[in-house]
């Protein structure tokens, strides 16, 4: 028996395929969902599109089809992180019918989805990303239960100038679902890593004005060390881990802030 859409040859025989018919079999394509994000969304021109791959693709196809469609995004290649299905993952991971996958600048620096952003509150931890004005007081007072001897903030801001030009303001974007869920990862390896009584940490999107509040990092603890110690670590893990760029715009122009990720990120060349 022949397979759909192909003609017998004569003399074929059941269930037996001649050569000059499997040349003749269709390459089977899975369809992705690729987001692009920070400078990669400008080269794009705009921030997703659906796209086709062979079965048996793998991540590194992904970016080599890109980095051959877009060769703006050449000079960068070896800074890029490439993220499925909200976790990263190294080139030689192979795709399937339906992931997203996301291409990652280097970053700048149980939830439920709303319009004001997302969160996550677990073992009286909490983490958010929020596009409102983030209220620090009123986020150390969900953690305080009382056995706190510190309480240590970590609250950047934006300010009004960078290299010598004026800052009118900053743009700030992030792949949410992933930025939630890295944040909370960090949160849980500082509970491990220091004696802490609780995490919190919001990261706000969208438009800043100089002087507003992007991030705040809060750790309460016994003792003031490990309070300390925690939230400096904290806010280096988040600017190298979590998927967050800026766009810095001043007064002759503007260009999006490139940091660099964590040595632990698996870059995708």
């Amino acid at each position: 028996m022949a397979l759909p859409g192909l003609t017998p040859n004569k003399g074929e025989t059941a269930g037996r395929l001649e050569p000059s018919d499997r040349l003749r079999i269709p390459t089977l394509l899975m369809r992705v969902r690729v987001l692009f994000f920070g400078v990669l969304k400008d080269l794009a021109g705009g921030g997703s599109e659906d796209a086709e791959f062979a079965e048996g693709a793998d991540l590194r196809a992904v970016l080599d089809h890109y980095l051959a469609e877009l060769p703006g995004m050449a000079k960068m290649a070896g800074s890029i992180v490439v993220a499925r299905n909200h976790a990263f993952a190294a080139p030689a991971t192979k795709i399937a019918e339906g992931d997203e996958i996301a291409l990652l600048p280097p970053v700048s620096g149980g939830s439920e989805d709303g319009a004001d952003g997302i969160e996550i509150e677990e073992s009286g931890n909490y983490f958010a990303i929020t596009h409102r004005s983030i209220d620090t007081r009123r986020l150390a007072d969900r953690l305080l239960r009382g056995g706190e001897g510190a309480v240590v903030t970590f609250e950047g801001t934006v300010r009004n100038h960078t290299g010598g030009r004026r800052t009118l303001y900053l743009d700030y974007e992030g792949y949410e679902p992933m930025a939630l869920r890295t944040m909370a990862e960090i949160g849980r390896e500082l509970a491990a890593s220091f004696a802490l009584e609780r995490v919190a940490m919001a990261h706000r999107l969208g438009r800043l004005l100089v002087g507003e509040t992007s991030v705040v990092v809060i750790v309460t603890a016994a003792h003031r060390r490990p309070a300390f110690e925690a939230a400096l670590e904290g806010i280096d893990r988040l600017k190298k881990r979590v998927p967050i760029w800026k766009k810095e715009h001043f007064a002759d122009g503007e260009v999006w802030v490139e940091g660099a990720w964590d040595p632990d990120v698996p870059l995708a060349r």
